[in-house]
């Protein structure tokens, strides 16, 4: 079972609606259950839900073989953590989907580190879905003494 997530602050009706087209073509032929999250569009091809309290989310996660998602850090450090193939879209400014691309640059960075696969846009999805089947993410590394050492060496110089 693949896990679609599109995260709970805003909706994410493109990739849901993406989705489904690639289920309804038979482009995906695994079970998609997803998260859709306040969204317009409704998904004819898989079930789905709107919100899922934390517990369940998390069993839902854990139990699947896959996850698409936006590129929000909670989704990713989930992903890394339970060592689950991930698949992002991430949601863009110019279709209002968030106030700035940040999630560009972090999905850039985490699929230069082996972590995640990017789809850049909706054209991408079909042969990054083939990709997923056979993807394992390389492992996150703790960098905590990194971090601190950059943080100090900031405020030193402030």
């Amino acid at each position: 079972m693949i896990f679609l997530t599109v995260g709970t602050q805003f909706e994410f009706d493109r990739l849901t609606k993406a989705v489904d087209d690639l289920v309804g073509q038979g482009l995906i032929t695994e079970t998609i259950y997803g998260q859709i999250g306040s969204g317009k569009y409704q998904p004819v091809n898989f079930d789905y839900c709107q919100t899922l309290e934390k517990d369940m989310f998390d069993k839902v996660l854990a139990n699947s073989d896959a996850i698409i998602s936006h590129a929000g850090m909670g989704t990713i450090t989930m992903a890394l953590e339970y060592n689950k193939p991930l698949l992002v879209l991430p949601r863009r400014a110019k279709y209002k989907e968030v106030v700035n691309d940040h999630q560009v640059g972090i999905a850039r960075k985490f699929q230069e580190l082996g972590h995640l696969l990017l789809a850049e846009d909706e054209s991408e999805l079909p042969a990054k879905i083939r990709e997923l089947a056979s993807f394992t993410p390389k492992p996150r590394v703790n960098q905590a003494d990194k971090v601190a050492a950059r943080v100090k060496q900031f405020l030193d110089e402030i």
